[in-house]
């Protein structure tokens, strides 16, 4: 079992003093008001020529030298940060023109180290080994943050999500939070409007995920419409494998009930409700910091508030010596392009100011309950979801995005100053994906669908990654893309056995009778059944072939009675890891004259590999890199 995490008493007793602090600050007005900024942060992904993981951050890193460009978690990922705009008519260009830049030079670094950048909320091509910490950056806050939670979670993660497919994974580290790639945008709102400011954003999250959804498939698995919102909450949910009910409230949340008062009220319930994962040594007295009439960094307060990720967060930051409250919304995905994004941005500000001003006693005309649910459902269903909204009113998705939020969006936007051209332009382009049923989860699933019958699922994957990336270059929004083609994904593919493999298996214990095992292989069409311990362990073989000898052998009388499946596996086959060659494979079946190779990882079992998984594949492997023996 994972040691606990042990209490550190003068972090608390800073932490706490950090709120008092807070509180002060805000009795004594001492929070910037005035002024409306809105800032950006940007998650990219690499890959390289095959469009798998491209773990090179460090060095393209290295290769822009720029403070704005940062690390992520996994050493696959970069983070962009757009330094903040105030608002002005023209605010979504600027943002647009901020983020082609800099994207465009976080692909152009790159390029120099034999990768390209994809914009989406979940990678299609990515693989649970790409997932190991082999791939963790090497900084010290990963590190930290790694074994506080694997603490509190005693030792394992548990990934469970239910779509189309079902995804049942288990992980021995945070790295699961490496899958997701996001799009995050805040705005600053002064204190007396936070309240209402928050609450409005609670309410059209849904809506807003809904029209924005980007990541529907995940190992393969199609689940949900945003796979992101599942994987994120259960990556770092530290309930996971506690016997105790002491902590029902997962890190990662959507909230319980609306804001009565205030920012505090938030900061103060993640304190009570949740355990200290990281740590620091205060680098201030806050109160003393006021006294002498400066602005405390509310460092401790900020590092607890960084590791409970409520999708609308409330922050405390300083801008040029002032101190300022702001909402980020960490609910968007990655992608499909920047204009998609910066529309995404457009349409939760407007809709954000607008539903302020419009539902001032908002709280008593919807139960939080179905604005929470309303979030779930979103995350699953994504367009084809229907709310519950203000004064009970039902509409689909489609009906209440176009009928109700984008006039409502245009009203708010209207309200903080953005010219009416400006808002018309990026609102439209939520209005056609919407009214084209094309967002990017809509775009890889009628994609996948269409390439279903003429290539394997690796060829997919390559195919879906290379055309997002020709078309994120191209610069048209998703509702204009045209589907991915197979042809796209040629010469891309990584010729490894995790991508070829069957890993939905159909295995038999050494003890149960060949009756059974010929069973299956009839009613499944099969010709080898995997012979499997209590503890999941390869242990044998027993092929069609080997039945077959078996029933001319005449040993079913011989041995007098029902014949179990030990007595006629093959033992310690031969097997192979995830990530062998495939070339390396079809050497293998070809100098052992065998028909399958079972893929083991961990002493595990976790797929069988067949002449029909890669056949398709397999001659133009040969005809390119197998040597024929002497």
């Amino acid at each position: 079992m994972a040691e606990t995490l042990q209490p550190d008493p003068a972090f608390t007793r800073a932490l706490l003093r950090d709120v008092q602090a807070l509180e002060r600050i805000l009795a004594e007005d001492r929070i910037e008001t005035g002024v409306r900024r809105v800032g950006a942060e940007q998650e990219l992904i690499l890959v390289d020529d095959r469009r798998v993981v491209a773990p090179v951050a460090m060095d393209v890193l290295d290769t822009l030298d720029d403070a704005r460009f940062t690390t992520e978690l996994a050493r696959f990922n970069v983070e962009v940060n757009v330094p903040p705009f105030e608002v002005s008519p023209t605010l979504f260009s600027e943002l647009q023109a901020a983020l082609d830049e800099l994207v465009g030079r976080v692909q152009d670094a790159a390029r120099e180290h034999g990768a390209d950048i994809v914009l989406t909320g979940i990678l299609p091509c990515l693989n649970q080994r790409d997932l190991s910490l082999d791939n963790m950056t090497p900084r010290d806050r990963y590190r930290r943050l790694n074994e506080a939670t694997m603490a509190l979670a005693e030792g394992r993660m548990l990934l469970h999500v239910t779509g189309t497919d079902e995804l049942r994974v288990e992980h021995d580290s945070v790295m699961l939070e490496a899958c997701n790639t996001s799009y995050q945008v805040h705005v600053q709102v002064e204190p007396d409007e936070f309240a209402r400011f928050y609450n409005a954003a609670q309410l059209v999250t849904a809506p807003l995920l809904a029209a924005s959804a980007n990541s529907p498939f995940l190992f393969g698995k199609r689940l949900w419409a945003e796979t992101r919102i599942a994987v994120f909450r259960q990556s770092i949910d530290t309930r996971a494998a506690s016997p105790s009910l002491r902590e029902l409230t997962p890190r990662v949340r959507f909230g319980d009930a609306w804001v009565e008062r205030g920012v505090v009220e938030l900061l103060e319930e993640d304190i009570v409700r949740f355990k200290t994962m990281m740590t620091k040594e205060p680098d201030e007295d806050p109160i003393e910091v006021l006294d002498a009439g400066g602005v405390p960094k509310l460092g401790c307060l900020q590092l607890h508030n960084s590791t409970i990720y409520r999708w609308n967060r409330p922050c405390y930051g300083i801008t040029d010596g002032k101190p300022h409250l702001r909402i980020e919304c960490r609910v968007l995905p990655s992608g499909p392009t920047v204009a998609d994004e910066v529309a995404n941005s457009a349409f939760w500000l407007g809709m954000m100011v607008g539903a302020a001003d419009r539902y001032e006693d908002l709280t008593s005309r919807l139960e939080f309950g179905d604005v929470k649910a309303n979030f779930f459902a979103a995350a699953r269903r994504g367009l084809n979801t229907g709310f519950t909204w203000v004064d009970q009113e039902t509409a689909s998705a489609p009906r209440l995005i176009r009928d109700t939020l984008l006039p409502l969006a245009e009203e708010g936007l209207a309200t903080l100053g953005v010219d009416p051209e400006e808002a018309k332009r990026y609102l439209t382009l939520i209005d056609r994906r919407v009214a084209e049923d094309m967002t990017g989860t809509r775009w890889l699933e009628k994609s996948a669908q269409a390439m279903r019958a003429a290539a394997s699922r690796p060829e997919r994957c390559a195919a879906l990654t290379s055309a997002m990336i020709s078309r994120q270059q191209s610069g048209r929004p998703v509702h204009e893309w045209r589907l991915a083609r197979i042809e796209e994904g040629l010469g891309t593919t990584g010729p490894t056995v995790d991508q070829y493999m069957t890993t939905q298996l159909f295995t038999v214990h050494e003890d149960e009778l060949v009756d059974l095992a010929a069973f299956i292989m009839d009613r499944e069409k099969t010709r080898q059944i995997l012979v499997e311990d209590e503890e999941f362990r390869l242990v044998g073989l027993i092929s069609y072939r080997s039945l077959l000898r078996l029933l001319a052998s005449g040993r079913i009388q011989e041995l007098g009675g029902p014949v179990p499946v030990s007595e006629v596996m093959t033992r310690d086959p031969i097997t192979v890891p995830p990530d062998t060659p495939v070339t390396e494979a079809i050497r293998l079946m070809r100098d052992h004259e065998v028909s399958c190779l079972p893929v083991v990882q961990d002493e595990q079992l976790v797929g069988i590999l067949s002449e029909r998984d890669f056949m398709p594949l397999a001659s133009e492997l040969l005809d390119s890199s197998f040597v024929p023996p002497d």
